[in-house]
């Protein structure tokens, strides 16, 4: 790299005695480190650049206190001693031989790189510093791309600012003497210009770095020079000007000398900051690493800033303004910030007159960056050009800056509200002085805040007042909780001479106000401004406290006046919105206005209330005048009396959905609609919907009033009829022939048969019992073939508008939610045990094919109904899977191909189901036992018309129910094996064709890993016979375990029974049936619900004593044996309780809003696992038996 002419360097960067000079008065430094012969370097040392053998040194390194020091690298790695202490040893070091001290400074800076290399005495005397760099160079490992600036961990987190913080201390400690002297710093800078022209990152970023705090450094000890020079300018001045007589030579001789040395220290100071300047910065402010580009940025804002008379010019600013061009973010980030230093000086604004002409449009481009922080500063930054200078900016350019007070970026619309305020409320005209005494309308803040209801209105942006507010309150907070003066201004009458608020100005002024109280009262930005609720400080929730009550004091009074005010108008707007408008929002809207009216503690509730009664006595006299009319037999009702019906009815229906309207007695005339509806089935569906509805309201402001207040038995019963009457009405119009219709009416029943549940009677509310109401199997059955004809569609199948065109995606999405909040109401049917169990199998049937639609309300239904039951939901889940085998049968006959995509869904289907059991098997022990009984028993219930030679007709069940044999304990699959042989003889055992591969595979599944576990218990049986008999002194006889369904008997416990069950294990992979131990009959009873008494689970042939009592499976950490007998051994995922209670836990869904009783030891979850079928992610400790 060639250096500038200024700086007279040779062509491999080393400094040259181009002005012959090589000694300076007062010095006596050498200037040259060129090419140097082999003893040169021996004029300020020990000579012939030997390291000193004195007592003080030792391996070449400066002794102290007897200890070696560490090498500089490593003191400044650590960061932990003071830097002063460390330079100061440096310098002493340099003093005694400075060929030394400088290559400990040269191999600092090469191992501040992170090169291995190291520069040795030899390469330091013979070769030059391009030579050096390029042999650093050869010794690099560039293959790990980190060095120090880059490494991550604790030990480098300082590293940079403990790097920075050397040269600085450095510079200023040999700021009076060694940095003149015309060797150190011509090498250091020598070198640091060479390694920042380097192809190897690490050099140049290092370097570069190191070279611009150098000259930072620099340029404060010109600076102070500079000071120096002028103080001693002005005492030379002085001094000379005194008379003759009074005048000393001497002290101006000593000025003019010392005058001097200054000046040419200043110029040997100038020319290191030139040469580091156009030998470093001019090429790595433009270098390809951003980060490097950034380092320059930032210093040269910091030279420009701290001596602006020699770097504050065009000169120099042209590299800020050129660099806010960069394409990466955090060096445009660097220019800003650079240049906010420097406009924050309002004595520096005349020198940057020229560079705002220029670069303003630039800068005003930069608040819509798409990087949010370089937008921030850029907005800050012309909020400080604003501040020095008004007319630099035009009103375009403002009104670029004002529209980001509604950005969704809170830091950027902060920024964007205090321009604003800036610019448009913090001038104050000087007759406004006097006014600042004064509240209210004639107050300071009275023309704020017309000022900011205009702005708001320009805006256009009529809904977005909370982003206003929020970007203005915190520079604008005064202002912003004036709400006297806001009241004044709604309140009182204008002043002589002012314009009273236009009602379009008066509304937008509520708004502000109402978004203000809100921004006070519950201190968080508006929604898509914050992250989250941040925890408020101690100061902060006493400011909320104090603004809260500030306020409650205020609108006490206020509000009133404001209503009273504006009430008349009011209803009158009201009543004229009811009489012409249908649409249900709007007269929802006006409903909730009334109800928030009518309140008894308010003055107006009587004005209020009469005003409401009048209207609802309207429509309901109008009601049943039009129905009457519409419901004439013998006449055809025309289109006009249906919308006059439907119109009326509509309005009566959003106003009993907040109103208690009972007096009106709405359900007779309800029902009578409804029923003609029925019977003629001509009725239009809007007119039977709005219907349903009301009538639904009066039912449940009917039970709201019963439960309240004391009630009569004949109260009770009326309510208990009319309910009943209108399930049987909504239960015909399930097969209504319009959709719309039935999903009204199976939605009202869903929410009928949840509310008069027997859970009315929670809380110790008996008296409700009458009212307790039960589905019967038809009602039922028409509910959940509603589910599966309207719930379990293709999309194509739903998808079609009324004219036939394709909806467009957001419709297909609504039409989706529709079908999931139906599908949720009926599985809230289930999980409360509205309806049986046994109903949901044809919901989970369905949990593979609709998963993506269905999959997490369909899989916490599970989740529930295990909660409750888990026997019963393991049998419905086998019952689904029944169900889907039957379904495939019919269609492709008994003769279906195993490999084909249906059966292999099911067991898939299978396979899901089993993962949702856990990993706690003693947890679900029994209900997986029932699991594979019932699926044995649908396997063989269906023999084979030719034969015993041939399979019974769902044997290929047992290969979808092998998905669930991993779920059985070891000693649990020897149970069920027996089990099994019940249904199997001698022929099938012998059996090998493919069509026999069910059974083989199932007995298989049920063999696996059973062996060992069966064995270990037969001999902690053995065992037990000289050890618990011997203590208990009872006789061992045989015990007969009693399974719903199966009764099996365990052999006596003998060494006969014992070498029996050894013989049994060592055959049981022959393919040949052996002999079994003697079993009792089997007794085959209807199936029915299993206590846990009573359990198919409860008993095994694990133990024989009398004494064996029930499993207790709701313990933790305790055997399933008596204390006084050996545990069985385990599975191995049981042998550490703790390590997966954490693990066995339910999910919990968003999806469906079911509010379901809490269980004994259900813990709160607060995120959702990310894979659906983590058997982790299923587990649920709170299962227990209901």
């Amino acid at each position: 790299m060639v250096w500038e002419s200024e700086t007279h360097f040779s062509s491999d960067t080393d400094f040259e005695d181009i002005e012959g000079k090589n000694q300076k008065q007062g010095k006596g430094k050498t200037c040259k480190k060129g090419k140097k012969g082999p003893g040169e370097k021996g004029k300020g040392g020990n000579g012939g650049g030997k390291p000193p053998s004195g007592p003080n040194r030792m391996n070449g390194h400066h002794q102290q206190n007897g200890v070696e020091n560490m090498m500089l690298f490593e003191v400044v790695k650590m960061g932990k001693s003071a830097m002063q202490s460390v330079v100061d040893d440096w310098i002493e070091s340099y003093k005694h031989d400075r060929d030394i001290a400088l290559l400990d400074l040269i191999n600092f800076f090469i191992q501040c790189s992170g090169c291995k290399g190291v520069v040795t005495a030899e390469m330091f005397r013979h070769m030059q510093n391009s030579e050096i760099i390029r042999k650093m160079t050869e010794e690099f490992d560039e293959d790990s791309g980190d060095y120090p600036l880059t490494m991550a961990g604790p030990q480098w987190k300082k590293f940079k600012s403990s790097f920075c913080e050397f040269i600085g201390v450095l510079v200023r400690q040999c700021q009076y003497s060694i940095i003149y002297d015309e060797y150190m710093m011509d090498t250091v800078i020598s070198l640091l210009t060479g390694l920042s022209d380097s192809q190897v990152r690490a050099f140049r970023h290092t370097s570069t770095l190191a070279a611009m705090k150098l000259m930072t450094a620099l340029v404060n000890v010109a600076l102070n020079l500079s000071i120096n020079m002028d103080n001693t300018q002005r005492q030379y001045e002085a001094e000379r000007n005194k008379m003759i007589g009074k005048r000393a030579n001497e002290r101006l001789e000593l000025l003019l000398q010392k005058r001097k040395e200054l000046q040419e220290n200043q110029d040997e100071i100038e020319n290191m900051m030139n040469a580091i300047f156009k030998g470093v910065f001019v090429h790595r402010y433009r270098d390809a690493i951003a980060e490097i580009r950034a380092i320059c940025i930032e210093e040269i804002g910091i030279w420009m800033k701290m001596y602006s008379d020699a770097f504050l010019n065009d000169s120099y600013l042209k590299y800020v303004g050129w660099t806010m061009h960069d394409k990466q973010g955090e060096v445009r980030l660097k220019c800003l910030t650079a240049l906010q230093g420097l406009y924050y000086n309002k004595e520096l604004n005349s020198k940057l007159e020229l560079f705002t002409s220029r670069f303003k449009d630039r800068i005003v481009s930069m608040t819509l960056d798409k990087e949010y922080d370089v937008a921030v500063q850029a907005i800050k930054l012309l909020t400080l050009v604003l501040q020095s200078s008004e007319e630099v900016l035009t009103a375009e350019d403002c009104e670029n800056v004002y529209h980001l007070v509604y950005s969704a970026h809170r830091p950027v619309a902060v920024a964007a509200g205090e321009f604003l305020y800036k610019k448009l409320f913090s001038r104050r005209d000087p007759e406004e002085d006097g006014m600042m005494k004064r509240r209210g309308r004639q107050g300071p803040n009275a023309n704020l805040v017309k000022t900011l209801v205009f702005f708001f209105l320009e805006s256009e942006l009529h809904e977005h007042a909370a982003y206003l507010v929020d970007s203005m309150w915190d520079c604008a907070t005064e202002l912003l909780k004036d709400w006297e003066c806001m009241n004044s201004l709604l309140l009182e009458e204008p002043l002589s001479g002012e314009e009273a608020l236009t009602d379009r100005q008066e509304s937008a002024l509520i708004e502000i106000m109402l978004c203000t109280i809100r921004q006070a009262a519950e201190c968080h930005p508006p929604v898509g401004r914050g992250t989250g609720k941040r925890v408020l400080t101690a100061k902060e929730k006493k400011t909320q406290l104090d603004d809260r009550t500030k306020i409650t004091e205020l609108f006490a009074v206020a509000l009133p006046q404001l209503l009273a005010k504006h009430l008349d108008a009011l209803l009158r707007q009201i009543r004229n919105i009811v009489e012409k408008h249908t649409d249900t929002d709007v007269l929802e809207a006006c409903s909730k206005t009334y109800h928030a009216l009518c309140n008894e503690e308010f003055t107006i509730f009587n004005r209020v209330d009469i005003s409401r009664s009048q209207l609802i006595d309207e429509l309901a006299d109008k009601f049943n005048r039009l129905l009457e009319d519409f419901l004439q037999e013998g006449e055809e009702p025309d289109e006009d009396d249906a919308y006059q019906v439907l119109s009326t009815l509509k309005r009566i229906t959003a106003f009993h959905n907040a109103h208690d309207l009972s007096k009106w007695d709405l359900f007779a005339c309800n029902y009578k609609l409804l029923k003609t509806g029925i019977e003629n089935g001509d009725m239009p569906e809007q007119i039977v919907i709005h219907a349903l509805q009301c009538t639904h309201y009066v039912i449940l402001w009917q039970l709201a009033k019963i439960t309240e207040s004391s009630s009569t038995k004949e109260d009770l019963l009326r309510l208990k009829k009319q309910m009943r009457v209108f399930c049987q009405i909504c239960q015909h119009y399930l097969t209504n022939v319009n959709t719309t219709v039935k999903e009204q009416a199976f939605t009202i029943l869903c929410d009928i048969l949840m509310i008069f549940s027997h859970q009315i009677m929670s809380g110790g509310r008996d008296m409700l019992e009458p009212l307790v109401y039960t589905p019967d199997s038809s009602l039922q059955s028409e509910l959940l073939s509603f589910i599966l004809d309207h719930v379990f569609i293709e999309q194509d199948d739903d998808n079609n508008s009324a004219d036939g065109q394709q909806e467009d995606e957001a419709s297909k999405i609504e039409a989706l939610h529709k079908r999931r909040n139906l599908l949720a109401a009926f599985c809230k049917l289930i999980v409360y045990t509205v309806v049986e169990m046994n109903t949901a199998a044809d919901i989970f049937k369905q949990y593979m094919k609709y998963y993506n639609d269905y999959g997490d309300i369909i899989k916490e239904t599970m989740s529930k109904t295990r909660q409750i039951d888990k026997i019963q939901c393991a049998k419905t889940l086998i019952l689904s899977l029944q169900q889907l085998f039957n379904e495939m049968i019919q269609e492709n006959g008994y003769n279906f191909d195993r490999s084909s995509s249906t059966f292999s869904g099911i067991k898939e289907l299978a396979r899901r189901f089993a993962l949702t059991f856990g990993l706690d098997q003693l947890k679900t022990r029994e209900a997986i036992a029932m699991l594979h009984k019932d699926g044995i028993e649908f396997a063989f219930k269906e023999p084979n018309p030719q034969g015993e030679s041939h399979p019974p007709l769902n044997l290929a069940f047992l290969d979808i129910l092998s998905e669930f044999s991993s779920k059985l304990l070891r000693q649990d699959k020897r149970t069920v094996y027996v089990y099994l042989e019940k249904f199997m003889t001698f022929q099938m055992s012998l059996r090998r064709e493919d069509v026999w591969l069910p059974l083989m595979s199932y007995r298989n599944s049920l063999l696996a890993g059973g062996d060992d576990d069966t064995m270990s218990v037969i001999s902690g049986i053995s065992s037990r016979g000289s050890t618990v008999r011997s203590k208990k002194s009872k006789p061992s006889t045989g015990k007969r375990k009693v399974v719903e369904g199966m009764q099996l008997a365990l052999p006596e416990e003998s060494s006969s029974s014992d070498s029996m069950w050894l013989s049994r294990e060592q055959t049981l992979h022959t393919p040949v049936m052996m002999q079994t131990p003697q079993l009792t009959s089997t007794i085959m009873r209807e199936p029915k619900r299993l206590r846990p008494e009573d359990s198919f689970m409860g008993v095994y042939p694990m133990q024989t004593e009398h004494h064996q009592t029930p499993l207790d499976y709701n313990r933790r950490g305790t055997s399933l044996m008596e204390d006084d007998e050996e545990p069985i051994v385990e599975d191995v995922m049981m042998s550490s309780e703790g390590r997966i209670e954490d693990l066995n836990e339910g999910m919990d869904f968003d999806t469906m809003d079911i509010d379901l009783p809490p269980s004994k030891n259900r813990r709160e979850r607060t995120e959702l696992k990310p894979d659906f079928f983590d058997p982790a992610s299923i587990m649920d400790e709170s299962v227990g038996l209901i």
